[in-house]
């Protein structure tokens, strides 16, 4: 299915490719897992400094007012983030897992928070693409989570969907407007 260009992942193309290479997640019968994909109209280097700032979430990801890193910035860093109103949440404690600058993937964990995403585990990969004859990026973010008590698998994956969906395209908006600023050149120019 596909919708405003998120792409619920269906059947035999490159994104499924994608999917089965990096977004490995052992899901138990209380989770519940999903892959979302995102076209950006942006070069491969500039999308993927922003996915890989563990330390700055913030820089697209309209829900995140302030975060802070706990010690160095490698695998099995900690990181605390606020999370604006809105939100059943405040805060979230979150583990980086992966962090890969030449396969482009990042990997966290939530581990804490005051929320109810419980082992909850993200992996984000970055793909080069064209778009329109430009450089481009696709982007597959992949989740699993438990299902709290009350709610359903549908209930919980469509609202952990919901934001992923929202902080996908402000990725997109964020990388557009900087692509925009530097004005990359045609593929077939180059």
């Amino acid at each position: 299915m596909v919708t405003n260009d998120y792409v619920t992942i269906a059947n035999g193309n490159m994104e499924d490719e994608f999917i089965r290479r990096h977004h490995k997640h052992d899901v138990k019968e209380h989770q519940c897992s999903s892959s979302l994909v995102k076209h950006i109209k942006a070069p491969v280097p500039l999308v993927w400094s922003l996915v890989r700032r563990f330390d700055q979430p913030q820089k697209y990801k309209p829900f995140v007012s302030r975060c802070i890193v706990q010690g160095d910035l490698r695998i099995g860093s900690v990181r605390e983030v606020n999370v604006k109103s809105g939100l059943p949440a405040t805060t979230s404690t979150e583990r980086l897992e992966l962090l890969d600058d030449e396969e482009h993937i990042f990997s966290m964990k939530i581990v804490g928070g005051d929320h109810r995403l419980k082992n909850y585990s993200s992996i984000v990969t970055v793909h080069p693409e064209v778009i329109e004859g430009r450089p481009g990026t696709l982007v597959i973010e992949s989740f699993v989570v438990d299902v709290p008590d009350g709610n359903t698998k549908d209930e919980t994956c469509y609202f952990v969907e919901a934001l992923i969906k929202c902080n996908l395209k402000s990725l997109a908006d964020v990388s557009e407007r900087l692509a925009v600023q530097d004005q990359t050149e045609p593929i077939d120019s180059m």
